[in-house]
């Protein structure tokens, strides 16, 4: 298939392999343990779930292969170009090849890659993994130790089989998105949180399939689809329905946690998180410089609070505009007060315990430049991920990886 809309990026740089990125040099305690050394995956995803369930076993040290079709994951379009923050969000640590497996030579080359892989991801709508040549039983077929991952929106039967389901679908329907909203003006509100949650379920399955293929020497089938995911998700909100007969609702969990959020002076917010130990609320009312305040019945116990929820924020609020963010977080720290300001991505960043942890992490990719990202916050030994593969542009790897008679074809 012919590239079109833009020049192949990987037309312009010669071949290199993934020990050839340029790095920041990086001491062997600075390098994480690669707890799936010698783990083949090959990812056939698009969008969110199969990527990030790929990304989280790359980001363990397995060698991710990402196949993909000649015109690419559809997640990677972004003004007119092949490489959007949402892809380079689910693709680091993997390398990408081209093919189209409706053609037979593509198959074939598939095919031979099958039998040597441990793991195998697909994310599409049930039923299209057979017409591509995909489907668990012929790829098992070929490789009876292959841990294939199929991943759904509602699942592989029932009435809702065929559903086309999005993040937002599966938050609605497992219960979980009216958790989110507000009654009194019903908006979507934060990010793909059901996309990404069904990426860990399914790297959870497939890490659990692994580990038994040690004594069976057997694959599986394992299969996740977003509905279960997210139900599973959302157990608080079941298990309060089934122990007590409770029907939580989007303020539920913030007042029984009493958690709040407060807008200061400088018209920066904090968050605070009371729970349930009286010492926490004796240290709030030295800071805001009101010793009687749990004198008062709102404030009498933990279930007065519960229950006077929105009194207390009556009381509250007026005192914390008497303050800027930072003099808050000061006092509130001196009293060792639960508390955060509620930073924006950026501030969070530059905070000194984020940078402590060294969470930014950068590479850099021969074309794209520099790749900055969030490490994985899983650490061996002390060791922390440090290193990191940039997401590959379309097909880049194909030299690498193809058999010699579809290198080339693969851009045609």
């Amino acid at each position: 298939m012919a590239w079109v809309g833009v020049k192949h990026p990987a037309e312009q740089m010669n071949r290199f392999s993934a020990p050839g990125y340029d790095h920041e040099d990086l001491g062997p305690e600075e390098v994480m343990a690669k707890v799936l050394e010698g783990v083949r995956v090959l990812e056939m995803g698009t969008f969110i779930t199969g990527p990030a369930a790929g990304m989280l076993l790359g980001d363990l040290g397995a060698d991710v292969v990402k196949i993909e079709h000649p015109e690419g994951d559809p997640f990677r379009a972004y003004k007119g170009e092949l490489y959007s923050p949402h892809f380079q969000t689910y693709n680091r640590n993997k390398r990408s090849i081209r093919l189209n497996t409706k053609e037979a030579d593509d198959l074939r080359a598939l095919d031979e890659l099958v039998a040597g892989a441990d793991v195998f991801i697909q994310n599409f709508r049930p039923g299209v993994a057979a017409r591509l040549g995909v489907d668990a039983e012929r790829l098992q077929g070929i490789n009876p130790r292959l841990i294939y991952c199929s991943i759904s929106g509602f699942g592989p039967s029932g009435p809702d089989r065929d559903r086309p389901a999005f993040d937002t679908v599966a938050q609605a329907a497992s219960g979980f998105l009216r958790l989110l909203v507000n009654p009194q003006h019903p908006r979507v509100v934060g990010p793909a949180i059901a996309d990404a949650v069904t990426g860990f379920y399914a790297a959870y399955g497939i890490l659990g399939a692994l580990h038994e293929r040690h004594g069976t020497g057997k694959g599986r089938v394992v299969e996740v689809s977003m509905l279960e995911a997210m139900c599973h998700f959302n157990l608080d909100d079941f298990t309060h329905l089934f122990a007590a007969g409770e029907v939580m609702g989007p303020h539920s969990r913030p007042h029984v946690s009493q958690s709040y959020v407060f807008q200061c002076s400088d018209a920066g917010w904090i968050a605070l998180h009371m729970s349930s130990p009286v010492k926490f609320w004796e240290a709030l009312a030295a800071a805001v410089e009101r010793p009687d305040m749990l004198k008062q019945p709102e404030f009498a116990d933990r279930l007065a609070r519960i229950a006077n929820y929105e009194a207390v924020v009556s009381l509250l609020a007026p005192i914390f505009l008497t303050r800027t963010r930072d003099q808050w977080c000061e006092r509130l720290l001196a009293f060792e007060v639960p508390h955060s300001a509620v930073y924006a991505s950026n501030e969070a960043l530059e905070t000194g315990q984020i940078r402590h942890l060294e969470m930014e992490v950068k590479a850099e990719h021969p074309v794209m430049g520099t790749f900055r990202t969030i490490r994985s916050p899983v650490t061996f030994d002390g060791e922390r991920s440090l290193d990191v593969l940039p997401p590959p542009v379309l097909g880049e790897h194909d030299d690498e990886i193809l058999p010699k008679g579809r290198r080339n074809e693969a851009a045609e």
